[in-house]
């Protein structure tokens, strides 16, 4: 008796070796998180800063945290710095990789190698041509179209525009450039008087706009094309005197400095061009969301589901009878269709086009501080 005795605690003390083996093994096995890096290329704009901030609220919403350790590599305007970072955050064990790339095919050869390591490759708002890459994206070539056929319209199909680009040699900015020629081309009336790169940004796109102005006059501009900029092209005009019912029209961004001028008069009043002067316009967005919902899109497949190489949203697109004022910024109020915020909250070059019902864990706080939906 007193042998099985023995050996009754012996197994016993075996087993709880087991046991509290097997239990930090689980805790190990919680505790470990994937590696996920954002590579970002060119970020000198407010749309790149409100998706660094979205993606980064996702990574901190309390369904990721445990799940998610998030690192971030800025590579600038410069694929060959990209290619590079890419290649070492393979090296350092990446799980995955959520990218936004400065070209469509410059990345190939990096991409190409961290998915045969293992990694998995999400590129957002911007095509790339590896297979093995995830896309998530709007379809870039609908906007280039919409909006410069929605500027003829407005211009009856006569008159001179001056085109204002984004950033050479993105997928993005090619496929809406070249979209919105196709248009103006079948429209013998519209000439094309002066085409600059604005790169996105507001500072810039005024900068360049200023010395079309220079060479042409507003008298010599009938209307405006923009990838970014209508608020400050607007802004010029109105800084030069004219009139608020005699504004160009401007196809563009959704910068919520230009959507608040796309409001009826009197719905926002202030000093200078951040007010509603009842601008005709027409105003799309790449979602803001769209490297958050990568992000997801990431984890879905280390955690082994099935996903789609295309992940394809829908255009946010509005004219001025479509936007809508919100008050607070509340989810609730984005999801019944406000889609610009009072000029108190924010300025006027930052995107508007935070909404998407993919992704109820981000939201206006996000956008703005990188901070996560309850």
């Amino acid at each position: 008796m007193k042998y099985f005795g023995k050996l009754a605690v012996g197994f016993a003390a075996i087993a709880a070796l087991v046991l509290i083996g097997l239990a930090g093994t689980a805790a190990e096995a919680q505790a470990k998180k994937y590696k996920i890096y954002l590579s970002m290329s060119f970020i000198g704009n407010d749309w790149q800063a409100e998706n660094a901030n979205m993606t980064k609220a996702m990574a901190q919403h309390k369904n990721y945290r445990d799940k998610v350790d998030l690192k971030i590599m800025v590579a600038g305007p410069n694929a060959q710095k990209q290619n590079q970072q890419i290649n070492a955050m393979v090296q350092a064990g990446a799980d995955a990789i959520v990218v936004f790339p400065i070209s469509p095919t410059a990345l190939n050869k990096s991409i190409k190698n961290a998915c045969d390591r293992g990694v998995f490759v999400v590129s957002y708002a911007a095509d790339v041509t590896e297979p093995c890459a995830y896309i998530v994206t709007i379809n870039e070539k609908e906007v280039g179209p919409v909006t410069a056929q929605w500027l003829v319209d407005a211009l009856g199909a006569k008159g001179r525009i001056a085109m204002v680009t984004g950033v050479p040699g993105t997928s993005v900015d090619t496929d809406r450039t070249e979209g919105a020629k196709a248009v103006f081309s079948k429209n013998p009336g519209i000439e094309i008087v002066a085409e600059v790169n604005g790169m996105w940004s507001q500072a810039v796109a005024r900068a360049e706009l200023a010395k079309v102005i220079a060479t042409h006059g507003w008298d010599g501009i009938d209307g405006l094309w923009m990838q970014a900029g209508c608020f400050s092209a607007t802004a010029m005009q109105i800084e030069a005197g004219i009139a608020d019912d005699k504004l160009r029209p401007c196809a563009g961004e959704a910068s919520n400095g230009h959507r608040i001028q796309m409001l009826p008069v009197g719905t926002v009043e202030g000093q200078g061009a951040y007010r509603s002067v009842a601008l005709r316009s027409i105003s799309y967005g790449s979602p803001l969301y769209s490297g958050a919902l990568s992000l997801k899109t990431a984890v879905r497949l280390l955690e082994g589901e099935d996903v789609p190489h295309l992940i394809t949203l829908p255009l946010p697109l509005s004219t001025s009878a479509e936007i809508k004022l919100c008050e607070e910024g509340t989810w609730a109020e984005m999801a019944a269709g406000c889609n610009v915020f009072p000029p108190s909250l924010v300025p006027p070059g930052w995107f508007a086009d935070i909404y998407g019902a993919q992704t109820p864990e981000v939201g206006f706080a996000a956008a703005l501080v990188g901070e996560p939906e309850d």
